[in-house]
């Protein structure tokens, strides 16, 4: 199986990597951040929005399985890519919409997806999500006890109220990319 790897930011990265695990030719979701100084940054330094991080998730998937431009279309349609640097109640730069490319490849098809999705009608604003061309930024894994947050948090309220309606709009809007194992 090849791997690949996608980086991308979409407002709280539990609300991404709860999504993107419950897709098929997905091997692992990482929580983490992208996009900004210093090296090494803490949930604190970022939640100041004076980091220029982005909360964001690293996912690795089998481009055979699951294609990126299938793995963009889900990204785009399970988050607001219209509203700049906010989701939902999370307001700052470190909750903005962003692809971080690992190649040129990855950029191409971004950009073409992004494309497809204004042109098909689904947003009445326009997408602002970011297009970061490589080299990629640096991505550091968030704090362990921001990995697999909702799988294991799944009874909080914030998991219930903001998560879960992201996961029931998966199981609707992309039934066929979705794991046997997670439904």
């Amino acid at each position: 199986m090849r791997q690949a790897a996608a980086v991308l930011g979409g407002g709280c990265f539990w609300c991404l990597e709860a999504v993107f695990q419950r897709l098929q030719g997905v091997s692992v979701v990482t929580s983490g951040y992208a996009g900004g100084q210093p090296d090494r940054p803490t949930y604190q330094q970022v939640c100041t929005g004076t980091t220029n991080h982005a909360e964001v998730v690293r996912v690795q998937f089998d481009p055979a399985v699951l294609p990126f431009d299938k793995l963009l279309e889900v990204f785009l349609l399970l988050h607001d890519p219209t509203t700049p640097n906010r989701q939902g109640a999370d307001v700052g730069t470190q909750y903005r919409s962003v692809i971080f490319c690992q190649d040129d490849e990855q950029a191409r098809i971004a950009r073409g997806v992004i494309e497809a999705v204004e042109a098909s009608g689904v947003y009445s604003a326009p997408v602002v999500t970011q297009v970061v061309p490589p080299p990629a930024p640096t991505f550091w894994p968030a704090e362990d006890h921001h990995q697999d947050y909702y799988n294991t948090h799944g009874f909080q309220p914030y998991c219930q109220v903001v998560i879960d309606p992201k996961l029931r709009k998966l199981l609707k809007l992309f039934p066929n990319q979705v794991a046997e194992r997670s439904i």
